[in-house]
């Protein structure tokens, strides 16, 4: 009996992605499947960056084409496609940016730029074009994390270039100002600033631009969430009470306004003794999974506190790009797939699709 395209079908129900734990059938992933005197060709689309993933997947599902009676040469494309998801409702999207996910704590001091630029680099390992908006301009580290020095140009006298690190585009007031220059300025110059930051950097088709956000819940926090098209948040705490007593702070001003939580990373979740490798739980066990399932929302991974971290981050060169085959940069990717995974469930944008209305007198 013939190969048909329902044999086929069949069997790539049975091939689960590992990211995101759908069949292909199921999860839509399977395209363009094609049978003809038993050679089957089938397409598969990711929606998150796959670079490590492509080929394990394309193993997976021709194993499973070939193991059909009668299967004669099988051929599988597999490749990632990261489309713009939907925002904060009366927000526009930017051009040039298909994604904004905020990196946000409640509480200063918990590793929340350190995680920010390591899931930016963790994407772009991936093969994501990724930028990095330094929102912090009361603070400003990602310049020293990223290790790039100098002034950004600007062609026109209006807008600003990119600057770039380790194959991130970044944007952020430090690049501006001296290392030890205090930005001694009110609320809304800060807002402004920021929007300007945003707005007036010539970011180059990013699928996503992570935004290192400042500690807390205030100005910049509401510009951002109601200003800017926000994909989702990721909230960064350590396990001790009184940073998730923050987080949560931070996870609920979220949700009010609308911006989807993506998930809870829990860092410095455990210590290891460079010297003895006695393993001990400074500043306490499980806080962030136990948020996580408070709030109902994903518990996207823990982190160790490891001085490789920080003197990694403090040189310029963060752990993914650093150390990028040791244990803690794949800690980072796996969160940084799992955020890429959540972000492509989520609806897709679909403004671009509808025309714009002009009223006008005639």
């Amino acid at each position: 009996m013939a190969l048909s395209e329902a044999d086929v079908r069949s069997a790539l129900s049975a091939v689960v992605d590992p990211n995101t734990g759908k069949d292909l059938i199921a999860g839509k992933s399977a395209k363009n499947i094609r049978v003809e005197a038993g050679a089957i060709s089938v397409d598969v689309e990711l929606g998150y960056p796959a670079r490590s993933q492509i080929e394990p997947i394309r193993r997976q599902v021709i194993a499973a084409l070939r193991a059909l009676p009668g299967a004669g040469n099988v051929s599988a494309n597999v490749y990632q496609r990261i489309i713009a998801h939907a925002v904060q409702r009366g927000v526009k999207l930017m051009p040039n940016v298909k994604n904004i996910i905020a990196v946000a704590s409640g509480k200063g001091g918990v590793g929340k730029s350190t995680t920010a630029v390591n899931l930016a680099l963790a994407l772009a390992s991936e093969g994501a074009a990724v930028g990095m908006l330094d929102a912090d301009i009361y603070g400003p580290s990602q310049p020293m994390m990223l290790g790039i020095s100098g002034r950004p140009e600007s062609r026109d006298g209006k807008s600003l270039e990119p600057m770039e690190g380790h194959g991130i585009q970044a944007s952020s007031i430090g690049f501006m100002i001296d290392m030890d220059t205090p930005m001694v300025w009110r609320g809304p110059m800060v807002t402004q600033a920021l929007e300007q930051l945003l707005r007036e950097t010539n970011w180059r088709d990013l699928d996503y631009l992570i935004v290192d956000m400042p500690p807390g819940t205030g100005d910049i926090h509401l510009t951002l969430s109601q200003k800017i098209p926000v994909t989702g948040v990721v909230i960064v705490t350590t396990p001790q009470d009184i940073a998730l007593l923050d987080a949560r702070k931070g996870l609920k001003m979220f949700e009010k306004v609308g911006v989807p939580i993506l998930g809870i990373v829990e860092n410095m979740a455990i210590h290891v003794c460079s010297s003895c490798g006695h393993a001990e739980h400074i500043f306490g066990q499980g806080g962030g999974e136990r948020m996580a399932r408070e709030y109902d929302v994903d518990y996207l991974g823990g982190l160790p506190l490891d001085i490789k971290i920080r003197e990694q981050a403090d040189s310029g060169r963060p752990t993914v790009v650093s150390d990028p085959d040791g244990p803690i940069a794949e800690m980072y990717r796996s969160i940084a797939r799992k955020v890429a995974v959540k972000i492509a469930d989520q609806t897709r944008d679909m403004s671009s699709k509808f025309p714009s209305i002009v009223v006008q007198n005639t």
